[in-house]
């Protein structure tokens, strides 16, 4: 009996300790990822999703950090790289799990980058892409924020081209923000960015 008790032990200790270096090593990565430091917040969360592989969350960010990167890099042949290594974090989690909205929005973010970096190319390629990931995404959490907000600022974005009436898309954008203001998540580092951007484009709607 003494024995099982210690075995028992030392599991739960296993555990604690486990979970200690998770919460550190995402503390870490997002320390360097506020620095600036993409690149060796990447790594950092990379090596975390290698020890942690009942975990979303790493992959997540690993692709998060490339595709945020992706956005403000000029080098055509850079933000190949980047979006390509975002791409294979979220093919990971995708092959285990279909069901979460989160992976979605950040497919549609993905692919939405693509459009930024060759938009006469892309925009083409990718919009139905982008739309049918926010659809998913809202279908399976329809009071993401996330989702909700990102639906609408890919549309206020090409609505000058397309001729789309913005007030309905301005409405969604005021819905997200009520949505961020009730958006409870899961963990310390479950996702909850999007606010910033979401208000700043309310500013917009409203000039």
């Amino acid at each position: 009996m003494t024995k099982i008790i210690t075995a028992i032990t030392l599991f739960i200790c296993g555990l604690l300790s486990a979970q200690t270096q998770f919460e550190q090593g995402m503390g870490k990565a997002f320390g360097l990822w506020k620095e600036g430091k993409s690149t060796e917040a990447s790594a950092m969360f990379e090596r975390i999703a290698s020890a942690e592989k009942n975990s979303w969350l790493p992959n997540y960010y690993v692709a998060l950090v490339n595709t945020t990167a992706a956005f403000s890099e000029k080098d055509g042949s850079k933000v190949d790289l980047l979006l390509t290594k975002a791409q294979d974090a979220l093919d990971v989690e995708f092959i285990k799990d279909q069901n979460n909205a989160e992976l979605y929005v950040l497919q549609a973010l993905l692919y939405t980058a693509w459009v930024v970096q060759d938009p006469m190319t892309n925009a083409q390629k990718y919009s139905g892409k982008i739309m049918e990931n926010y659809a998913k995404a809202k279908a399976i959490d329809p009071n993401n924020p996330r989702a909700v907000f990102g639906e609408a600022d890919y549309q206020l974005g090409g609505a000058k081209w397309t001729g789309v009436d913005t007030k309905p898309l301005c409405a969604q954008v005021d819905k997200a923000i009520e949505l961020f203001a009730t958006f409870k998540p899961e963990t310390p580092f479950s996702p909850k960015w999007g606010l910033d951007r979401a208000l700043e484009t309310q500013k917009s709607c409203k000039k």
